[in-house]
């Protein structure tokens, strides 16, 4: 499991300053996800493409993300389009489809896409310690920031161990079944992980101690504004415009 994925590359956006991406990506989060149009959800979600493509990200591994996000949007289009009132389209069986349920879903559709491609976009093409160094620019709170970081950094941890023992149980033989012996298997296997990923935890505790951790993490690279930047702040702030407008 590699979360930072995307930030390894040398595109544009990948040399973008995190605190423009941060300032820039808010609004036009915002917006889109406010406006209720067709129109917006289209112009947003080509626009995203464009970014996407301008990032030189690995154009399956951002499927597979916008996969895992569609499989929660497929569901309502399974259910929406049957209990919004308004014109009839067609039945099926005592439910009926009506226009604006299917309106309604599509645009929760194309938004959430939207959305999803430009954060990728965005933010997937920096990494997380430079993400974290520019929320504390924008003034966030240091406990909450510090949190971010951490949530992160030892979800990663847990899953290697996780795929660490999983191998290992696949080179003894182990197949899941419906029986007590998986069972039993899967406990070991979850309360191994809780007792390994501690044990991880204090070894990268005492890595970041070693590089001068107190509290804070010591910075040797400042961000500076250039002129990119400023011209990647003026196209993202006026398409948000246009998508107002």
């Amino acid at each position: 499991m590699h979360l930072e994925e995307f930030a390894e590359g040398d595109s544009l956006l990948h040399r973008i300053d995190p605190r423009v991406k941060f300032v820039c990506l808010m609004p036009f989060i915002g917006v889109v996800a406010v406006r209720d149009s067709i129109k917006v959800g289209i112009s947003a979600l080509v626009f995203s493409v464009v970014l996407l493509l301008i990032a030189k990200v690995d154009l399956k591994k951002a499927f597979r993300r916008l996969l895992v996000v569609n499989l929660f949007v497929v569901l309502l289009w399974f259910f929406l389009p049957f209990t919004e009132e308004g014109p009839k389209v067609f039945g099926v069986g005592p439910l009926e489809v009506t226009s604006t349920g299917l309106v309604h879903t599509l645009v929760i559709t194309l938004k959430t896409n939207s959305i999803v491609i430009a954060t990728v976009a965005i933010l997937g093409t920096s990494q997380i310690f430079s993400l974290t160094h520019a929320l504390r620019h924008l003034r966030v709170p240091e406990k909450l920031v510090m949190l971010f970081f951490f949530f992160y950094r030892y979800i990663t941890v847990m899953h290697e161990e996780y795929s660490r023992m999983r191998r290992a149980m696949k080179v003894r033989g182990f197949l899941p079944r419906t029986d007590i012996h998986t069972y039993r298997t899967v406990a070991y296997l979850v309360g191994m992980l809780l007792v390994r990923s501690y044990d991880r935890a204090e070894r990268v505790y005492q890595a970041m101690l070693c590089r001068g951790f107190n509290g804070r993490f010591p910075l040797y690279r400042h961000f500076r504004l250039r002129g990119k930047d400023l011209v990647f702040a003026v196209i993202i702030y006026g398409f948000t415009f246009f998508l107002i407008f």
